[in-house]
Order: structure tokens, then C-alpha cells, then sequence
């Protein structure tokens, strides 16, 4: 265990712990949009930076979705939960499944948003090259958001969403946890876990889509589920909060154990 402790942000004080645990795009402010509407009865909520991001932007690396894991449960350790239920973003999704092979006694349940699968996301041609250059490139950056939004979002959303990735992460540790989440395939480690597992995809995600996570997260998670959003890209948080919180809390909330009813519920 590394003695280095994520940067984060605790809300709500619910029973059932969750970190929230953002992409690649971004630190914790990626989850800014449905803040304002979580459960804070039912849930207690820690997002987290992880390193190269927000807080955390100098810190050294590993920039790996194994190495996310385990600062997550020294996190928990120094937190006080010994079980909790973890929600990714895209590479936070791979982070979340890296848990699953490391410690899936300590989890309730897992949520992948538009979640890279534990297979990795190969790239190859033009593909890599633009993901490759985002690093440096601003512009690259851009059409990534705008590609995986459907070609939908307007102008000064992109603007906004590409100013704050550049703002919130380091460009060297933006390029290194490329080679992770796109590179490391490790599902031969979490495949046939039965920790409850949700997968919620965008229609106008190309490269995430409902029918890859059909391949890969359903095919593997003897527990899994999916729940598509219409009107959706891979930046639900952003595009359909309401939505996606409803999705997300549905699914937490029927984990049963230490149940505090919805508020407003009979």
C-alpha cells in the first residue's frame, strides 16, 4: 500500500458509502452537474482526483487504473469503510472493475458510466494519433468530446469541457493513463465476479455504446445490468444528469443492506 492519500470530497451522510471516481478528461468537478441532486440521506459520496488530476495534479505516478485501485482502498482504509460501492466514469469504469480483482469482498456494487471495458479500448491509425495528441494537442481534445456527443453539443460546451481538462490534469500523467485504461486488458482477473454490476451507456456514444458494454461488461458479470439513456453521449453527468443520477441511485438503493428508505418514499 502507498502511503499517498486521493485528494476527495465528501456529501451527503447516508449508510451506503460510494466514491465517484471521474475519467480522463477530468478531476472530481466532472460529477459538478448532478451534485446539487444526489440522495445525501440514503448515500454518503467521496469524489475523488486521481493522480495528475485536480489536487493531485503534481503527484507522482503510477497513472494506472491498478495503481487508482489501490490508493481507492487505502482511501476507504483511512475513511473508516470497509465496504462501499464505487461509480466510474469511462476510465474511472475501468478503475472500478480493477477493484472487482483486488478486493471484491469490500464492494456492495459497482457503476460504470460509459465505462472502458476491463478488455482495454485498442486504438489504432488516425484513432490513436488523435487520442495519442490530446495530450499536447487542445484541438484534438475537442473533436474527442465532440465525437463521442454525437456531433450534438453546442460550441461553447466543448470550449468549456476542453478548458477544464486542461486546466484540471498534468499533461504528462494525461498521456501516460492513456496506456492504461486504453492498453491493459485484465478481465481474465474479474470475469465471473458477482459483485452487482451496472453499466449505463449513451445512445450517441460510438465507441462505448450500449452494444459494447452488452460484449463485454453482460458477458462477464454474471450480475450485471444495463440501462441505456437516449439522448446521451459519453458524458452523461454533463448531458442527462437527472437521468443518469436516477439510473445510478435505482440501482445503488436496491442493494438492501443497512436501507434507509428514499426520501419522500412510504
Amino acid at each position: 500500500m502507498t502511503s499517498f492519500v486521493l485528494p476527495h470530497e465528501v456529501h451527503g451522510d447516508g449508510p451506503h458509502r460510494v466514491f465517484a471516481v471521474h475519467g480522463w478528461f477530468a478531476d472530481r468537478s466532472a460529477y459538478a452537474a448532478v451534485l446539487p441532486d444526489l440522495d445525501r440521506f440514503s448515500f454518503t459520496y467521496a469524489l475523488v482526483d486521481l493522480r495528475g488530476y485536480g489536487e493531485a495534479r503534481d503527484a507522482a505516478g503510477p497513472y494506472t487504473t491498478a495503481g487508482a485501485a489501490g490508493d481507492l482502498l487505502e482511501l476507504a482504509d483511512r475513511l473508516g469503510w470497509q465496504r462501499f460501492s464505487v461509480v466510474g466514469h469511462s476510465m474511472g469504469g475501468a478503475v472500478a472493475q480493477r477493484l472487482l480483482g483486488l478486493a471484491p469482498h469490500r464492494l456492495r456494487r459497482i457503476v460504470g458510466v460509459s465505462p472502458v471495458p476491463a478488455s482495454g479500448l485498442p486504438l489504432a491509425g488516425e484513432q490513436a494519433a488523435l487520442f495519442r495528441d490530446a495530450a499536447k494537442k487542445p484541438e484534438n481534445r475537442r473533436a474527442i468530446l465532440d465525437v463521442t456527443t454525437g456531433g450534438l453539443r453546442p460550441a461553447a460546451w466543448l470550449d468549456r469541457m476542453v478548458a477544464r481538462s486542461l486546466e484540471r490534469s498534468d499533461a504528462k500523467a494525461f498521456r501516460a493513463w492513456l496506456d492504461s485504461w486504453a492498453g491493459d486488458d485484465f478481465h481474465a482477473d474479474v470475469e465471473g465476479c458477482a459483485v452487482p454490476a451496472l453499466a449505463v451507456a449513451g445512445t450517441l456514444d460510438p465507441a462505448l455504446s450500449p452494444d459494447v458494454m452488452r460484449q463485454t461488461w453482460l458477458s462477464w458479470f454474471p450480475r450485471a445490468e444495463l440501462v441505456t439513456l437516449a439522448g446521451a453521449g459519453h458524458y452523461s453527468m454533463d448531458e442527462t444528469p437527472l437521468e443518469l443520477i436516477r439510473a445510478v441511485e435505482d440501482f445503488l438503493r436496491a442493494d438492501g443492506e443497512g436501507a434507509v428508505p428514499a426520501r419522500g418514499s412510504a
